[in-house]
């Protein structure tokens, strides 16, 4: 094992949507990859969202699943961060929050789906860089390959309802876009 990374990272709420995608992240974080951040207006988005779109789920499960997330990562949930988003331009509004948690949080990274949406030039200021999973990932896989590796053994050994294969997880994974990490994965394990 290494040396636990201090770095802190926002996990946007786009990127704790989908499930398996959450997971491997939330993996990598208990290996000590890095330290997520999220506010409960970002956990308040994701949930919504899927409600909306998974009509099978229901709001006590995803609340589990943030309660859960909360205590494996206690310092993870930022307060008191509102007061900054008065101050913040961003092409959508709507992501201030997100900008103004990892100014406060002392948040290195953002990821996001919507990087578009976190202009370099805003970010610069801030010296905080955004970076899609994907990305985020691969950088992570450089640093050191093992520990990625072993996150996605620890995903595969919790799947349980329903089992999948380390080949069926590679194919979840690179369908919620992480095709660069996958294509390395399977690069690496020839």
């Amino acid at each position: 094992m290494s040396q636990a990374n201090n770095e802190k990272v926002v996990l946007d709420a786009n990127v704790l949507y989908p499930a398996p995608l959450r997971d491997f992240l939330l993996n990598l974080a208990f290996l000590n990859c890095y330290v997520p951040c999220w506010t409960e207006q970002i956990q308040f988005e994701w949930m919504d969202n899927l409600l909306k779109n998974r009509k099978d789920l229901k709001n006590s499960q995803l609340k589990r699943t943030v309660k859960l997330m909360n205590e494996a990562f206690p310092h993870a949930n930022i307060k008191n961060y509102s007061n900054l988003e008065k101050d913040l331009v961003l092409p959508d509004e709507n992501d201030k929050h997100v900008l103004a948690a990892a100014i406060k949080s002392k948040s290195r990274i953002i990821v996001t789906f919507n990087i578009k949406d976190f202009p370099i030039a805003i970010l610069d200021k801030f010296k905080i860089k955004r970076f899609t999973p994907d990305d985020f990932v691969l950088m992570l896989f450089k640093r050191n390959e093992s520990l990625v590796l072993q996150a996605l053994e620890n995903q595969l050994k919790s799947l349980r309802n329903p089992p999948k294969t380390r080949s069926e997880l590679l194919n979840t994974l690179k369908v919620n876009n992480l095709k660069k990490t996958i294509a390395l994965i399977k690069k690496s394990d020839r």
